[in-house]
């Protein structure tokens, strides 16, 4: 079915594209592209191979588009964290981190959920990196959360806060990146319930609020600092117009070119990306305090279940055991003072009388140590009873009592823990499969 498109957006978007008009509006009576991009710390000749007839995406690594769009929901391969579902245009930031950023810095993913750009920056910095990830509405910031932990990167900080509340954190970044709210042209096709939101007002209060976004944040970033801003829409009052602001009254220049991606040129949603370097302005130098924060001995219950351990510090809070990698600790107790932190490097699990309760971010961590917990190996059917968490009957009879690490294709799922009778099936309840599907096509 055609999509009707508002007729004011028609005469815009034509006197923007010009003689392209026509590619356009067949581009949008499309289908839209499905992509994926692998997890380069997770991925394996199995997971690609559960993909048919795949196409690279030339501007990312690992990055696939798929012919059809399969019940990603019934896959474990994707709770494990293997892969994310991605719009393949909004990956081209991998393009701009790669050519603008050589060495180890501290970015903000600003408008961070669900975690797309999240885990393709963790996924492409260089090494030593650290991210905060931000998302302010707080049912988004915990879908961030789910999709960051079964990343399993333990060099990231997620957090719940305003723009302006990080702004007060001065010069604190060497690269911000701002993917804002928008009026969403660019998702025409792929939701057309966003048609009916769309107005010219619409745009004009999407263009103030994106300004007072970036004016709030602003002060966070280093001078000589990177801001990457995008948005999935097409007009230039929520693009160009805005960049032009920020070079004039926020003090930056242009320091990549302006792109924008349009569905009849590539193979993907419409999508907007620039990127400015702070220049001028004074920065403050202050001279940062020691923050408080107790770092602890590594206790015996916790001791070899994961790899390397000499790179990190750990911290406990409440009986509960989290490392982060040492080279960032102090940033942590920095923001940890200052910021609502929602997670934060790897929680471990807790301490809950004599038994240590081992967290599903562990379970995730690319650090876990291959002999960590005796292992249950899953057919797919089981495995979805796993992911939905109901409990599953074992008739192995090796497996020992205690904390058992699930797998499926020998990647983690999770963990249950066997009583001897029964098994407790310890997958988050908030991350549990819902939907029902009898048919999986993958």
């Amino acid at each position: 079915m055609k999509i009707e498109l508002p007729a004011v957006f028609v005469s815009r978007t034509q006197a923007l594209l010009g003689s392209e008009w026509s590619a356009f509006e067949c581009a949008l009576n499309e289908e839209s592209p499905v992509s994926i991009r692998l997890n380069p710390y997770k991925s394996s000749t199995e997971t690609l191979n559960s993909f048919k007839n795949v196409e690279i995406v030339p501007w990312a690594s690992n990055a696939y588009y798929l012919p059809y769009r399969p019940a990603f929901t019934f896959d474990p391969l994707f709770h494990a964290g293997c892969y994310y579902v991605q719009e393949a245009s909004s990956m081209f930031l991998e393009q701009i981190i790669r050519k603008q950023i050589s060495k180890p810095v501290k970015v903000l993913d600003l408008c961070a959920a669900p975690g797309g750009k999240s885990t393709q920056l963790a996924s492409v910095l260089p090494e030593r990196s650290l991210l905060v990830a931000n998302e302010i509405i707080r049912p988004r910031a915990c879908i961030l959360t789910e999709n960051l932990i079964k990343w399993g990167i333990p060099n990231t900080i997620i957090t719940n806060n305003d723009p302006s509340t990080i702004g007060k954190l001065s010069a604190c970044f060497d690269v911000i990146v701002a993917d804002v709210p928008c009026s969403g042209e660019g998702m025409f096709r792929k939701d057309t319930g966003v048609i009916n939101e769309w107005s010219i007002h619409a745009i004009q209060l999407c263009a103030e609020r994106q300004k007072r976004i970036i004016a709030d944040v602003w002060p966070a970033l280093k001078q000589g600092g990177l801001l990457v801003y995008s948005t999935c829409t097409y007009n230039k009052e929520e693009n160009e117009d805005v960049i032009s602001w920020i070079c004039k009254e926020l003090k930056a220049e242009i320091a990549d070119p302006l792109r924008r991606f349009m569905p009849h040129r590539t193979k993907g949603e419409g999508f907007f990306i620039a990127t400015v370097r702070k220049t001028g302005g004074k920065e403050e130098k202050r001279k940062r305090k020691k923050e408080k924060g107790k770092k602890i001995q590594i206790p015996p219950e916790i001791k070899n279940r994961l790899t390397e351990w000499d790179r990190f510090s750990i911290f406990s809070e409440n009986n509960s055991f989290t490392i982060i990698p040492a080279i960032h600790s102090e940033d942590y107790l920095f923001l940890k003072n200052r910021l609502k932190i929602i997670s934060a490097g790897t929680t471990l699990g807790e301490i809950k009388g004599k038994d240590f309760v081992p967290a599903h971010a562990m379970a995730m961590s690319n650090f876990l140590a291959s002999s960590a917990f005796p292992k249950w190996e899953l057919d797919k059917e089981t495995a979805l009873k796993y992911l939905r968490r109901e409990t599953l009957q074992t008739t192995v009879g090796n497996l020992p009592k205690g904390y058992i690490l699930v797998t499926y294709l020998n990647h983690p799922l999770g963990f249950i823990k066997n009583i001897g009778i029964r098994t407790n099936n310890l997958y988050p309840q908030e991350w549990r499969i819902r939907a029902s599907g009898k048919k999986i096509n993958l």
